[in-house]
């Protein structure tokens, strides 16, 4: 049993040598551990820039955008904190330079400060203190208890110019709080040529050294390298930074980020935390089912040998982070389906016919790619460029009776190949596009703001009701109702809606006003999995919990999906009070998959993690 403790504790993860060395991941893993320790944890990212939020960033710059129920669009390493820790993070959660400061700038404009020079010491970093404080205690969890234990990630590496505020704000914070509910974990580079084999530790010594300098000094230094480091290195690391040899962990690289919390726990890092923190939970022995889930998980992760292939077709295909979310949801949903995921990433222009002149060898490559996946995805994305390359995947998709789902721009390309194709409306298009088009089936919302883009779009958490059966309302469980995060500036025109679904093409979900589209279907009976959301399910896609629209993507690719709602779900595999556990819910969900048959009935797994409104089970 863990001791409860009246004092916050704060565990600063920062970073050295280089940007993108896997500090998120790092942070994610060491609240893994604490959450099965039965602690309650939160997450801060702090990124320095001085944008105010991460809602105007091309995703070239910082991959995706993520979105939280509060409409927050916050850095992708909070998606990584929320599928880690299973928690619902806020806007608040995600700490930059630009809310810093503005925030200051708002209290110095109505007098707060009472006639004092506004400077970055004291006023920023009391502002980020404060911040870090405040948000700490706010609850993340359906229980609604207060964190006990608060990760903060540092962005960037230390001795950037705009993150020493922060840099300085926690040198500050460590005396603001006791010695005992503050420590610091930084994530070095060990670097190991392949031209020598050796592992050099002075880029870590460096960034060490720089840390210290301006004031911090790590209680723990986690290593990442490409290979495992010996312990001659890690004694050398020790020596020169001023740790401990035990308080040097090594992260190499493994074959999924899933076995980062096994490796960090199988080095000790329970035994420090809990001594540092004063925790009390460095038992000297771990339950038997300690992390069982994560453990399956990283093995079945490593010895699935079924292939599925899937294409996703986009425009921001350069940088694998466009589409971190996306690819996360689809990694859960192979799993759960025992494959593991080959994911083709297609550039949508290279489908186009303007490609087939300039460069047809990419042309006729990317069109290969395209016909021999198992199913396809489109995802979100603005802007004309590719827009006609999405619609060509959707035309083949829909003829060819390939597995389709579109999320946001992805419903919008395939309300419009739909109208293009099968209603002969042939320059149905979206005003965002073609303001000027006779039949524009998709239009700019009314409360969009067109003169300012940043916070503008439909943001956050909103309720999609269905209407009638479909192939996703069985995937969720055969519910009334569903809540799902949303970003977009465009929906399909609703004076159009009637005459679409005569033609046959079904508006199976709709917002609370019934004005909205939310989800697209094709009947079954017509297509076997042609489905498209405007909202994005991949937020909130677990990894031991798939997001409902990706699971039945993967269940069609791989020819399992109807064997799979025919499926009875074991109803006796119940927790005390009734209601199924996570444990009961993973094993419900391995057998469901594992044991398809042809059986006459009929009652649908329910991925736990989705909040539902007016639940109306049918036989």
């Amino acid at each position: 049993m863990v001791k409860k403790f009246k004092e916050m504790k704060y565990i600063l993860v920062t970073g050295g040598v280089i940007s993108g060395i896997g500090k998120g991941v790092i942070a994610s893993s060491i609240g893994t551990i604490l959450k099965h320790c039965g602690l309650h944890v939160t997450s801060i990212k702090i990124d320095p820039y001085i944008n105010i939020d991460a809602g105007t960033f091309s995703p070239f710059e910082h991959g995706e955008v993520f979105v939280l129920d509060d409409g927050g669009e916050v850095d992708l390493d909070l998606g990584n904190y929320e599928r880690f820790l299973d928690v619902t993070l806020h806007r608040a959660n995600n700490i930059t330079t630009g809310k810093i400061y503005q925030q200051v700038i708002e209290c110095e404009r109505k007098g707060d400060y009472l006639g004092k020079t506004v400077q970055v010491v004291p006023h920023i970093t009391d502002a980020i203190q404060e911040w870090v404080i405040n948000v700490a205690k706010v609850p993340v969890t359906d229980d609604g208890k207060e964190p006990e234990v608060c990760i903060i990630e540092l962005g960037g590496t230390i001795g950037d110019i705009e993150g020493m505020p922060f840099v300085e704000a926690f040198r500050q914070f460590q005396f603001r709080v006791s010695h005992e509910s503050f420590c610091c974990v930084h994530v070095s580079l060990v670097p190991q040529p392949k031209s020598t084999g050796e592992s050099k530790t002075k880029p870590t010594q460096a960034s060490v050294k720089e840390l210290r300098g301006s004031g911090l000094s790590p209680d723990l230094i986690v290593c990442r390298s490409e290979m495992p480091i010996i312990d001659e290195v890690k004694q050398k690391i020790s020596n020169f930074c001023h740790v401990k040899p035990d308080r040097v962990i090594c992260i190499h690289d493994c074959t999924s980020t899933y076995r980062v919390p096994l490796m960090l726990e199988e080095q000790g890092l329970i035994q420090f935390i809990g001594e540092r923190l004063q925790l009390n939970i460095a038992t000297p022995a771990r339950p038997k089912k300690f992390m069982w889930k994560w453990r399956d998980l990283a093995d079945r992760h490593d010895n699935v040998r079924k292939v599925v292939e899937i294409a996703l077709v986009g425009k921001y295909t350069q940088l694998e982070d466009a589409y971190a979310s996306v690819t996360k949801a689809l990694q859960h949903s192979a799993l759960f389906v025992n494959r593991r995921l080959n994911l083709s990433y297609i550039e949508a222009t290279s489908l186009e016919e303007a490609t087939k002149i300039e460069n047809p060898v990419k042309y006729h490559q990317a069109w290969q790619i395209l016909c021999r996946s198992d199913g396809v995805i489109v995802p979100g994305g603005f802007g004309k460029r590719g827009m006609e390359g999405k619609i060509a995947a959707v035309t083949w998709c829909r003829t060819t009776r390939k597995p389709f789902l579109g999320v946001c721009l992805g419903l919008q390309a395939a309300v419009i190949e739909f109208t293009r194709n099968v209603m002969s409306w042939k320059d149905a298009n979206t005003t965002e596009i073609d303001p000027e088009s006779p039949y524009p089936v998709v239009i700019d919302m009314p409360e969009h703001n067109s003169g300012q883009m940043g916070g503008t779009m439909r943001l956050g958490k909103r309720t999609t009701i269905f209407h009638g059966d479909s192939i996703l309302k069985k995937l969720y469980g055969n519910v009334g109702s569903i809540d799902e995060r949303h970003r977009h500036r465009y929906e399909v025109n609703p004076e159009f809606v009637d005459k679409i679904e005569k033609a046959g093409l079904h508006f199976v979900g709709r917002d609370e006003s019934e004005t909205r589209m939310e989800i697209m279907e094709l009947p079954v009976s017509t297509h076997p999995y042609f489905v498209a959301t405007q909202y994005h399910p991949e937020y909130i896609s677990r990894p031991l919990k798939p997001s409902p629209p990706y699971l039945g993507l993967l269940l069609a690719a791989v020819g399992k999906l109807q064997p799979y709602l025919n499926n009875a779900m074991a109803s006796n595999t119940t927790s005390e009070d009734g209601e199924n556990s996570d444990d009961d819910i993973v094993g419900i969900l391995r057998r469901n998959i594992s044991n398809v048959s042809l059986s006459a009935t009929s009652t649908p797994v329910t991925p736990s993690h989705l909040s539902v409104k007016s639940p109306t089970v049918t036989d």
